[in-house]
């Protein structure tokens, strides 16, 4: 009696054979998704080791506290000095301008909006071209 139960429980061989695929898909798909998120992780840590820098220690926020009720008092950090660079030459900044101009002049424009927008950008071009000076960059 009880071989008859297990039996009953057993699927039969078209039933097994019908299945195949299906077992075979859903665990190719598990592997594949498994492997997606080792493999993003792993690349969130080299992201994380490459963004990483030694931390500064005279440049990070420390406070002070004492023993009375004031507040403490907070240290800021050091500020990159601005790197002024040379002015860029009168005829440098022509021949950039130029260059930009045949640029712009190059472009397809999708619809007319683009195309008035481009052709206000090439009247400023121009009129800087036709200028005896240039503004400075």
């Amino acid at each position: 009696m009880e071989e008859r139960k297990m039996e009953d429980q057993m699927p039969s061989k078209a039933a097994v054979n019908r299945y195949k695929v299906l077992w075979r898909v859903f665990l190719i798909a598990n592997f594949g998704l498994g492997a997606y998120m080792f493999a993003q992780a792993g690349k969130k840590k080299r992201v994380k080791e490459k963004t990483e820098t030694p931390v500064d220690v005279t440049s990070t926020l420390t406070t002070v506290t004492t023993h009375t009720d004031e507040e403490p008092i907070v240290a800021q950090p050091k500020t990159t000095p601005v790197i002024v660079r040379q002015p860029i030459p009168e005829d440098q900044q022509r021949e950039l301008f130029k260059w930009m101009l045949g640029e712009k002049r190059r472009v397809k424009p999708n619809n007319r909006e683009e195309k008035l927008r481009i052709d206000k950008e090439k009247a400023i071009l121009k009129e800087f071209l036709r200028s005896k000076s240039i503004p400075s960059i």
